[in-house]
């Protein structure tokens, strides 16, 4: 079932949190089973080959999950160097790297993320391979898809933004129909903007997919991130006390701990 959103709305303001949870629930930490580190999870994240925001969030994502004692990489399919998406290729800051393929189509994409996970260990608390896929790739008539199982969308609370999301969704459900759909909420002004978006696309892959998506939290502060792309640093590292590094960070730690959990 999608998680309540409003277990992530503290970052709207100190009033917003529960009581039980002054620091909301993405503070929180999933025990770990055991002290030996989980093997990293792909994360599918499809992003357009001009879609620099979205690429930003990712990119903090990863860094993220890097401060929080995990392991992240991002692949994304560029043949342009340097690219218009992402740092310098290589390891980034907190080790944090970025690897560009030439994989020409989802096929070719999914082995290259395989490949990748089978040779990494993860870090103290596991690991995350997040792997941009181009838009236009889901379209691909090839299903058993693993980076279709584990997937991330990016959609601001506009009714064309959540159409254009729920298309996405469409496709990666018909390929892959145990997918676990993450959405990540951008860009609302207000509780009830986000809360309202989140519901009316979670209500309407249920009723039209059959599929049910889970919430990972709200990006906020858009004008850290504008600033963060211009200075190429990431949020967490030259803004940590700003809400959007904490809304990031919380969407990280949202993701580690289902990582833990395991795919269905």
């Amino acid at each position: 079932m999608p998680r309540n959103l409003a277990d992530v709305l503290h970052h709207f303001g100190p009033e917003l949190a529960k009581p039980d949870a002054p620091e909301g629930r993405l503070a929180q930490k999933e025990p770990r089973p055991s002290s030996q580190p989980s093997p990293p999870q792909i994360v599918g994240v499809p992003i357009g080959d001009r879609d620099v925001v979205r690429a930003a969030f990712t990119w903090n994502l990863a860094v993220e999950v890097a401060r929080l004692g995990g392991d992240a990489l991002v692949i994304s399919p560029d043949d342009v160097s340097p690219s218009p998406l992402w740092p310098q290729a290589g390891a980034g800051p907190l080790g944090v790297e970025f690897r560009p393929t030439l994989a020409k189509d989802l096929k070719s994409l999914d082995q290259i993320a395989r490949e990748a996970a089978a040779g990494a260990r993860g870090g103290a608390e596991g690991g995350l391979i997040f792997v941009r896929i181009p838009p236009s790739w889901l379209d691909a008539g090839w299903k058993n898809c693993a980076l279709l199982r584990w997937t991330l969308l990016f959609t601001s609370s506009k009714t064309s933004d959540l159409q254009d999301t729920l298309k996405t969704a469409r496709a990666i459900v018909q390929k892959q129909s145990q997918a676990r759909v993450g959405i990540t909420i951008h860009g609302a002004e207000c509780r009830a903007e986000a809360e309202t978006a989140f519901a009316r696309i979670a209500q309407a892959a249920r009723k039209n997919l059959g599929h049910d998506v889970q919430s990972y939290g709200l990006l906020v502060d858009a004008l850290h991130v504008y600033r963060a792309i211009v200075a190429q640093r990431p949020i967490g590292l030259a803004h940590p006390q700003s809400p959007a590094a904490r809304a990031l960070r919380d969407v990280a730690q949202l993701l580690l701990t289902d990582m833990l959990r395991g795919l269905p």
